[in-house]
């Protein structure tokens, strides 16, 4: 298939790869007719490049602008490089944009740990005082500031880009950033700049203009849903009480340190009976505050919670100080109480755990249930949507949970990974599944690693269903059963600690190897690329099936009630083999990669659990036995070791 002239226009390489046509075709057409796309294509097909030469013909025709949503700066700066691939035929401007935080050149305000709300507004105080050296008032741009601001429209520049040059000139970065937000075409972005309602105002408003006047293009949407329910939730910890009453005691508020101190109290005894979590009808709090807190009117108390929390925060700004309020947090939890009240697609959560100093404590949380109140109020109103990933069927199941356009065009388009580069295979025998859990289980898992780990080139990934799993594996013996080193995640890693990990397996890939062991949905297994040698296969323990807890089973009977019949597909199987598939994935990165993958899980040999999967890595998939040395036979015939 030829590109269509007008997307021939932009797209900047001498050949597409194999389906890539197809792609852009189904894009292409969708967005020109004003209508959303809901598109599932693998790695290595080039989704970014496809997707913006695919958008630009319209947004330029249209005078509309294409903003491009994805979870990591790198894949960020991604749509920058392709961009530029494009400008090197059109002329065309975008930037990777980041948060007041991360551009901040400030350093007493990029070192000071503020939450965003906070620092924007110590960042308005240092402003109103010409206290920060970066930052220019309309009155003192000068030509050289404004000449950097046309630099940014004129061509597409990473964030990072822009805080080199904004340093040596002394102009504030972020503020730079957001003045050229109107004169570009291109904006790539998190999704919390679009979907969370009260920064997608603000940011409409530094954009000057309106959804309406927008192509979104949502990458890795397969987040998407668990990103909405994130936005909609809201929690309330010991913690945080026990700050809000220390403020209270700080700034003489007796009434507010007394309530908050027995409102803890309330919540201490609540937790003391329960093992993780319990459901409790949100009337529940309501009537203790009234009739054991004595507070007859709660939404006027929790009002006055809020001044008092607005007038501290503003005092504190005043000293050059963080402006964070514990009780004007806790009171915007209160509220939100309230708000939610007698909402179906919520659900009132009390719940005891540990936290990071191995201390018992416990939190109340607002649960939402419908991603869809989330997205759908965006998707109905942009000019077009993109809806892309290479994990996303059933396609409809995706439509009906986020709400897209009843017209939006669904497409899975087919892999380009030659077959023989791919090797996919189910192993019998072996299971992580709840009753099963034993030791001489896992022995025989680790035997199966053990036979990959040892037939493969260089680095293998072990990706467990969840960190019992992972722990139990350790302390079973993974690590002395292995000839090559281990490097394992921890449930508490930081994201630095974490990248440090990745960065030395994937080192070990260029010498004799090495395993890197971590759990299905978490930062390794889906936010980082693996391609050549610094991942030859990966083995998938288990199907990452969540715990049943109190609130997957309300989320399930939420499904079930908007969606009869498909609730459990829903709430439960889908979001684990989403997962699964992710992780999947990883060792198969551009089209020149090969790759072993190895689910060690019976389930996946089942006809169900297939479905779910991509059929990229279903088309040619093997069942083993459950007898030593075949799966280590498979391993080396492919390798050809």
């Amino acid at each position: 298939m030829k590109l269509p002239k007008e997307v021939a226009h932009y797209f900047p390489y001498d050949a597409v790869r194999p389906h890539q046509d197809q792609f852009i075709e189904t894009v292409f057409t969708a967005v020109r007719d004003k209508r959303s796309v809901l598109i599932e294509g693998s790695n290595g097909l080039g989704k970014t490049i496809s997707a913006l030469s695919a958008c630009l013909p319209t947004a330029v025709e249209k005078d509309l602008k294409i903003l491009y949503v994805a979870r990591t700066h790198r894949q960020h700066d991604r749509v920058i490089e392709e961009l530029r691939a494009i400008f090197r035929k059109y002329s065309v401007s975008g930037i990777s944009l980041r948060g007041r935080h991360e551009m901040c050149l400030n350093n007493a305000m990029s070192r000071s740990n503020f939450d965003a709300k906070s620092l924007m507004e110590a960042c308005e105080l240092l402003k109103s005082r010409g206290r920060c050296l970066y930052y220019k008032s309309a009155d003192e741009q000068t030509y050289e500031y404004l000449y950097l601001q046309q630099q940014i429209a004129a061509r597409p520049y990473k964030a990072s880009e822009i805080q080199r040059v904004c340093r040596k000139k002394e102009v504030c970065s972020y503020e730079l950033a957001k003045a050229s937000l109107s004169d570009l075409k291109v904006i790539a972005l998190s999704y919390l700049y679009v979907f969370d309602p009260v920064i997608r105002a603000a940011f409409l408003k530094n954009l000057d203009t309106e959804l309406q006047k927008i192509i979104l293009i949502v990458d890795e949407a397969h987040n998407l849903p668990e990103t909405a329910i994130d936005i909609s939730s809201s929690t309330l910890s010991l913690f945080v009480m026990k700050q809000a009453e220390l403020e209270a005691q700080k700034f003489g508020n007796k009434d507010i340190e007394a309530f908050v101190n027995f409102f803890r109290s309330e919540i201490e005894k609540m937790t003391e009976n329960i093992s993780k979590e319990e459901i409790i009808s949100p009337e529940t709090i309501i009537d203790i505050i009234q009739k054991q807190g004595s507070i007859a009117k709660p939404r006027e108390f929790f009002e006055h919670l809020h001044e008092v929390g607005v007038s501290i925060r503003k005092s504190l700004l005043a000293e050059g100080k963080n402006p964070r309020s514990y009780i004007h947090g806790m009171s915007e939890f209160l509220l939100r109480w309230l708000e939610t009240l007698g909402d179906e697609s919520f659900v009132n959560v009390i719940s005891k755990y540990y936290n990071r100093e191995g201390a018992k404590t416990a939190k109340l949380e607002i649960v939402a249930l419908d991603p869809s109140k989330v997205t759908a109020p965006v998707f109905a109103n942009t000019y077009s949507n993109v809806v892309m990933s290479g994990t996303l069927q059933p396609l409809e199941a995706y439509a009906q949970i986020t709400r897209l356009p009843e017209n939006t065009v669904q497409c899975v388009v087919p892999s380009p990974f030659p077959k023989e580069h791919v090797l996919s295979l189910v192993c019998l025998g072996v299971t992580t599944a709840m009753e099963k859990r034993a030791s001489s289980m896992y022995q025989t898992i680790i035997r199966r690693i053990g036979e990959v780990v040892e037939n493969t080139p260089a680095n293998t990934g072990v990706f467990a269903a969840s960190f019992e799993v992972l722990n139990s594996l350790i302390s079973e013996g993974l690590e002395n059963a292995l000839s090559k080193p281990l490097f394992h995640e921890r449930r508490d890693m930081t994201s630095k600690a974490n990248e440090k990990l990745v960065a030395e397996f994937k080192d070990c890939g260029e010498k004799d190897g090495a395993v890197f062991l971590g759990v299905q949905g978490g930062r390794t297994s889906e936010g980082v690329d693996f391609p050549g040698n610094q991942m030859n296969a990966v083995v998938i323990v288990g199907v990452p099936y969540a715990e049943p807890t109190p609130r997957v089973k309300a989320q399930i009977a939420y499904y079930e009630k908007c969606f009869p019949k498909m609730g459990r597909e829903y709430g439960y199987v889908l979001p684990a083999m989403k997962k699964a598939s992710q992780a999947a994935g990883r060792p198969i990165r551009t089209l020149e990669d090969r790759g072993a993958i190895v689910f060690l899980d019976y389930r996946f040999a089942t006809s169900y659990c297939r479905g779910f999967l991509p059929s990229w890595i279903t088309r040619e998939m093997k069942i083993l036995p459950n007898t030593d040395g075949i799966l280590a036979q498979e391993i080396q015939n492919f390798f050809k070791l």
